[in-house]
């Protein structure tokens, strides 16, 4: 069984984008009236000896016209075959309404970050591997991440301090180029404050709706609201910097309704050393204080996890993804302006003008 579309739209270069079909099958009819142009019928004629010198006459302005009658015949039937198909102009608009996820994206940057870590078969440094993963997190990879286009989310890096890399924004890609910059410490700059970053994270995400209020100009017609509030923390140390206490931060977090999804990244590597006699590969054990990371999940609501590898930390990203969903409703208010009655009296009085020049002015003998 076939089943025909209810409406078509077709975009063709000088055709309005709004212009639907009711009927578009009918349009097919066309080769009809097109059929009757290209036909080229023989009229009977009386052979007459003074042809060839009627012949080098010159033609009236009637004997040039004479096609005309068939030419309206066919634009008529054209006219026709349009108001057969419906045609329809659309008139509306689109209205989105969004539920996000508001989140911030709180990365350590401390030296110890610059430990090896494995993925996808290679080596890099954890902060790399971090980079790597978020990005995917934020754009999508095609398969287990797809990407978080509606939300709005921010970057805050710590390592002695905590500072904002980023406000809370809805462009992935800008953010995405901002975490690709965040730089390792210098040594002066050095240490663990995992207490204010997450303080730094939870004040940020406090006062998304009235930043959110500020910048509603760059929403226009679209209803954008903050369905929850989370922060994804991670490190590979223990808080050894900074005036705030961790747990202390994660209740402050709870407070204000905000959910942390803790992360310890690494697990016991090495360092190399250069000696007179060549690289030396130092164990390092790991110093990630997963108690206090477990801790601050548990005060506000979140979840803990472990990471060692590349595998491991995508893994987690792609969990927190499915945890934390945003709501995209599309509506389309759309009405149509019928033009079937302008194309039907299109069609009649060309066809009452053919009927009216070929029984005058044109009318030719049988």
């Amino acid at each position: 069984m076939i089943v025909w579309p209810t409406t078509l739209a077709l975009e063709i270069p000088g055709i309005p984008a709004n212009l639907h079909w009711g009927m578009p099958w009918a349009l097919g009819l066309l080769v009809v009236p097109i059929g009757l142009l290209l036909l080229r019928v023989r009229r009977p004629a009386m052979a007459l000896p003074t042809a060839t010198v009627a012949a080098s006459l010159p033609r009236s302005l009637r004997q040039r016209l004479l096609w005309a009658p068939r030419l309206l015949l066919a634009l008529a039937m054209a006219a026709g075959i349009v108001a057969l198909a419906r045609p329809q102009l659309g008139e509306g608009k689109v209205l989105t309404s969004t539920d996000a996820v508001a989140i911030q994206l709180c990365v350590d940057r401390s030296g110890s970050m610059a430990m090896p870590m494995p993925i996808d078969g290679q080596e890099a440094s954890r902060l790399d591997v971090v980079k790597r993963v978020v990005r995917d997190f934020l754009l999508g990879d095609g398969r287990e991440l797809p990407g978080r286009p509606a939300d709005l989310v921010g970057l805050v890096q710590f390592a002695g301090y905590a500072d904002t890399a980023c406000p809370m924004v809805r462009d992935p890609k800008a953010l995405a180029q901002l975490v690709d910059a965040v730089p390792l410490a210098e040594r002066y700059e050095d240490g663990t404050a995992i207490g204010d970053g997450l303080a730094l994270a939870a004040a940020r995400l406090r006062t998304a709706e009235q930043d959110l209020k500020s910048r509603h100009n760059e929403l226009s017609d679209e209803d954008f609201r903050i369905k929850s509030k989370i922060i994804v923390l991670l490190t590979d140390g223990d808080n050894n910097r900074g005036q705030y206490d961790p747990v202390e931060a994660a209740k402050l977090a709870a407070s204000w309704g905000i959910k942390v999804y803790t992360i310890g990244i690494g697990s016991d590597s090495y360092q190399i050393m250069r000696t007179p006699f060549g690289d030396q590969r130092i164990p390092v054990r790991s110093d990630v204080d997963e108690r206090t990371l477990r801790a601050i999940a548990d005060a506000t609501g979140g979840k803990y996890y472990r990471a060692e590898d590349g595998r491991a930390l995508r893994d987690i990203y792609a969990d927190v993804d499915r945890l934390e969903k945003s709501t995209v409703k599309t509506i389309d208010f759309t009405d149509y302006t019928e033009l079937f009655a302008p194309m039907a009296l299109a069609a009649g009085c060309l066809l009452g003008l053919r009927g009216l020049l070929g029984a005058t002015w044109l009318r030719r003998s049988p």
